[in-house]
C-alpha cells in the first residue's frame, strides 16, 4: 500500500512538471548533487529546500549525531516521504512502533501521525530526502 501511495505521488509530479514550458523545466533542472557539499557537523541538524512548487516542498536534511528532543513529536500538517539516502536512524512513533533505517528505505509518514528521530548516525553523515506534500 505504500509503495502504491509513492507511486501515485511521483507519477503527480511528473505530471505537474510537464504543464510547465520547457524552458522553464530546463531553468528548474541546475546540476545538482545530493551527496555534494554536506554541511560541516554542528549541533543542530542542517535542512535545505531543494524545491517548493504547488504544494510540494523537498528538503534535504543532514544528521550528525542529532535526535529529537526528550519529549518533542512532530505532528505535521502534511504528508511526509522520506528516503534516508546514507548514514542510519530510528524513527519511533507514538504507537510505539519504530523503525531503524538504513540507506534506501523509506517511509510514506501522513499528516498528524506522531513521530520523532531517536538517533542519527554521525559518522558518516546521515543525508534524508523529505517529500513533504498535502
Amino acid at each position: 500500500m505504500l509503495l502504491t501511495g509513492s507511486a501515485q505521488y511521483a507519477v503527480a509530479i511528473a505530471r505537474y512538471t510537464r504543464t510547465l514550458p520547457p524552458d522553464a523545466r530546463a531553468a528548474t533542472m541546475p546540476p545538482n548533487n545530493l551527496f555534494a557539499a554536506l554541511p560541516a557537523a554542528g549541533p543542530d541538524e542542517v535542512i535545505e529546500t531543494l524545491l517548493a512548487r504547488g504544494g510540494v516542498r523537498i528538503e534535504r536534511i543532514v544528521s550528525t549525531g542529532q535526535a529529537s528532543p526528550p519529549g518533542f513529536w512532530y505532528d505535521q500538517d502534511e504528508d511526509e516521504f522520506v528516503v534516508l539516502l546514507a548514514g542510519a536512524a530510528t524513527l519511533r512513533f507514538e504507537d510505539g512502533r519504530e523503525l531503524a533505517l538504513r540507506p534506501g528505505d523509506f517511509v510514506d509518514i501522513p499528516a498528524h501521525c506522531r513521530h520523532r528521530v531517536e538517533v542519527t548516525q554521525a559518522e558518516p553523515a546521515t543525508i534524508w530526502l523529505a517529500v513533504f506534500f498535502r
